[in-house]
């Protein structure tokens, strides 16, 4: 039955089109409500107890196709992180850089070592998704597609071992700054504090997407019909001569330093600087130029791969875009703050372990409605912390709670712009990542709750 089911998702754009509906119709019968916000440094945080209804601004027909615009606007940062992504990989690839980095490394491994070559990449993606970020790895994830080809693997599992990896890590990372970060400071515990517990869940999880990786490539090369991403086209991502004939020339390094310089910059500048999305482009844009020059691409070649590449990444840009549209039409009827209100009502009257994965749920489905971690978080911590003081959660075990919410099921969250962008980058629609991710998510979200039930009964404090 969960085979069949998964099998009628629905195209990506018909989903979205849906939700958007769905939300344009819920807005005639949830009330419109808001919670008074106060900025704090530079951020505007929910104050608890001020939630107040409001004159509803229910969501006309009209209202549903202005929002596609308008989510466009919202998301102009994204939409062209995912351009200049593509184009930068484009570039890349025209030097041949990667397909010879990607053929060596395969060369020297060996095809007998495919299995651990999984296993592997889905630990250094989930690795960079812990310390690095989430769209800030958006130009890491087309090596994978790269790699898994060349194993004999698809573009869905290009997939997992990129994008699943660098999602589960970032969102189950103990040094997230914008989810576990914001909500310490919230909640006035040692910064990430309590690293233990959830290193180990984000390896324990890392370890399930890894299992997973490794049992789908199994099943596709046995059967090679079992490929969710048997048609798609992977032209311009596969290895052009045999694996014995590859090995890195002097360009090939020249243009490897100058991808390293400038993703060494495009670090400094998010950690010192505190640079984001348009700052990351312009360094994508950077590389492009430069690596175009070292490359010697003549300039009618380096405009045509340009070109070329911002159309293989449009459609995931588009995909951004009426994302965004959904979070419009939820701002404009103001039934955000009702839906989180009408939560913690209901959490209040629950024991405290079953509080525990309710909150955690609650989190989930607002998630859906704030599917940026920190507006999440400064959404509803002001709210649930002080709740979960009220039934007997600690505060690490709340933040916990919140933690695994918003980070496990931004697996499947239609409505996050950074999954669609990279799923994109693999050509993986979001239809098909959903019938490929779904049983992970769940087994990732069960073995989450088991920690989370471990936190509230040892009284899990900020250690």
């Amino acid at each position: 039955m969960q085979k069949n089911w998964l099998s009628k998702i629905p195209h990506p754009v018909v989903m979205l089109f849906l939700i958007m509906v769905a939300v344009a119709a819920s807005t005639y019968f949830i009330p419109a409500g808001e919670y008074q916000r106060q900025l704090i440094e530079g951020r505007f945080r929910v104050i608890p107890g001020t939630f107040k209804i409001i004159s509803s601004t229910p969501t006309s027909f009209m209202d549903i196709f202005r929002a596609l615009p308008l989510g466009f606007t919202a998301a102009s940062e994204i939409i062209f992180v995912v351009l200049a992504g593509g184009i930068m990989f484009g570039v890349l690839q025209k030097t041949n850089m990667i397909e010879n980095i990607v053929g060596n490394l395969v060369r020297k491994m060996g095809q007998n070592k495919k299995y651990l070559i999984v296993v592997l990449m889905t630990f250094v993606f989930g690795l960079a998704g812990v310390a690095i970020g989430y769209e800030n790895n958006i130009a890491l994830v087309p090596i994978a597609a790269v790699l898994s080809l060349a194993i004999g693997g698809d573009l869905m599992l290009a997939a997992g071992i990129s994008v699943g990896a660098i999602t589960v890590g970032f969102g189950l990372s103990p040094i997230n700054p914008y989810t576990v970060g914001i909500g310490h400071k919230i909640a006035g515990l040692p910064m990430f504090s309590g690293v233990l517990l959830r290193s180990v869940l984000s390896f324990t999880a890392l370890s399930i997407m890894a299992y997973y990786n490794l049992r789908y490539f199994k099943k596709i090369e046995k059967n090679k019909d079992a490929s969710l991403t048997k048609d798609v086209d992977s032209s311009g991502l596969t290895l052009s001569k045999p694996i014995q004939n590859y090995f890195l020339t002097k360009q090939d390094y020249f243009v490897l330093t100058i991808f390293l310089a400038g993703m060494t910059m495009m670090l400094y500048g998010i950690f010192v600087f505190h640079w984001y999305l348009n700052d990351i482009s312009a360094i994508f844009i950077l590389i492009a130029i430069f690596s175009g020059l070292a490359g010697r691409l003549k300039p009618f070649e380096l405009s045509e791969t340009i070109l070329k590449y911002v159309g293989i990444s449009a459609p995931g840009a588009f995909m951004v875009g009426f994302a965004a549209a959904i979070k419009i039409l939820m701002e404009q009827a103001h039934i955000s703050d009702t839906i989180s209100h009408a939560l913690v009502v209901m959490l209040s009257d629950l024991p405290v372990y079953s509080a525990s994965i309710f909150m955690s749920i609650s989190q989930s489905a607002i998630n859906f409605l704030i599917p940026s971690g920190s507006g999440q978080a400064l959404a509803t911590l002001p709210i649930m912390i002080p709740l979960g003081d009220v039934i007997g959660l600690t505060r690490q075990s709340t933040i916990l709670a919140f933690q695994i919410g918003d980070g496990v099921t931004n697996l499947i969250n239609p409505t996050l712009g950074g999954l669609i962008a990279m799923l994109s980058m693999c050509r993986v629609s979001l239809d098909k990542w959903l019938r490929y991710i779904f049983p992970v998510a769940i087994a990732i979200l069960l073995i989450s709750w088991l920690f989370l039930t471990f936190s509230v009964y040892t009284n899990w404090g900020p250690a």
